[in-house]
């Protein structure tokens, strides 16, 4: 497993077991099959409303804590500054840990943009408590970004957005960049492009795409593990998603190849510059109000 150092000196592993649309009786099977074959890294959230079964599954792998990346995210719902410490406690106690690795923001919320930044002063609290070892933001834009840090003191360490060969954000990449943030690939295997939910129906499948399958035939691995590999040699971390065991063990394979210069200039090629997911822009009223439960 390769690891990435952040900006405040924390590493973690490269690539994480994510659990998006993961259903609560089949995650903690997940997380635990993925820990005893060679994760560390495991992403979840709130609003997923599997953070409980994540823990399940942490204490069913039975690992030392300091072994596993724990990663969560709070959902604006409750953003605030003490409805976000409030959330903290929530997450915690749902994934029976008392300290997260890294705590982040889901959405930057435009319309009620001073709970996004009040949300964000109390993980710089729960930073400086040592109540989480790092902290950032999710589907933030560079304006977003900027907006942030001229009202905050600390810069995130992480920025996870939608990112795979066919929506490859390179703007996004280059503000994080240019602030030491890492950029984190949320459907890094481009299952946005092919599992079921409200998006475009237009949507291309990116594990069908001929450049990709040449590239994988001639390495004798999956497209899947093409996209991952691709996205590690650029410097990402990936957090693929599934709770299949024979998958979740074939997208930690990925360790053993490298893509060449031209193989990357070819999936690089790809960029259709189409957002699959929602736009971080886009008003979504009564959805950013779902509340998150206690338990």
């Amino acid at each position: 497993m390769e690891t990435i150092t952040l900006n405040n000196g924390v590493t973690l592993p490269a690539l994480g077991l994510g659990v998006y649309q993961s259903p609560p009786e089949e995650t903690a099977a997940a997380v635990a099959t993925a820990l005893e074959v060679g994760y560390r890294h495991v992403d979840t959230a709130a609003a997923y409303f599997n953070e409980k079964e994540v823990g399940d599954g942490l204490r069913r792998a039975g690992l030392p804590r300091e072994q596993v990346f724990v990663e969560t995210k709070v959902f604006p719902s409750d953003y605030g500054f003490e409805e976000t410490l409030h959330a903290f406690e929530k997450s915690t106690r749902k994934l029976g840990v008392d300290q997260l690795d890294l705590l982040i923001l889901h959405q930057p919320r435009p319309s009620l943009f001073e709970r996004t930044v009040a949300a964000y002063r109390a993980l710089e609290k729960l930073l400086a408590d040592g109540s989480v070892r790092a902290i950032g933001v999710s589907n933030f834009m560079p304006h977003h970004l900027e907006r942030l840090l001229d009202e905050v003191d600390v810069v995130p360490a992480v920025n996870q957005v939608e990112l795979h060969p066919y929506f490859q954000q390179p703007a996004v990449q280059a503000a994080d960049r240019a602030r030491g943030i890492l950029t984190q690939a949320w459907s890094p295997i481009g299952g946005i492009t092919f599992y079921p939910g409200p998006w475009r129906e237009d949507r291309r499948n990116v594990m069908q795409d001929p450049a990709i399958a040449k590239i994988a035939h001639e390495h004798g691995k999956s497209p899947a593990q093409v996209m991952l590999r691709w996205g590690i040699q650029q410097g990402r971390s990936v957090i693929p998603k599934s709770t299949n065991p024979a998958r979740i063990t074939e997208n930690l394979d990925v360790f053993d190849f490298e893509l060449d210069a031209d193989e990357m200039r070819s999936i690089d090629a790809l960029e259709t510059g189409l957002r699959t997911g929602p736009d971080p822009d886009e008003p979504r009223g009564d959805f950013y109000d779902r509340p998150i439960p206690e338990a």
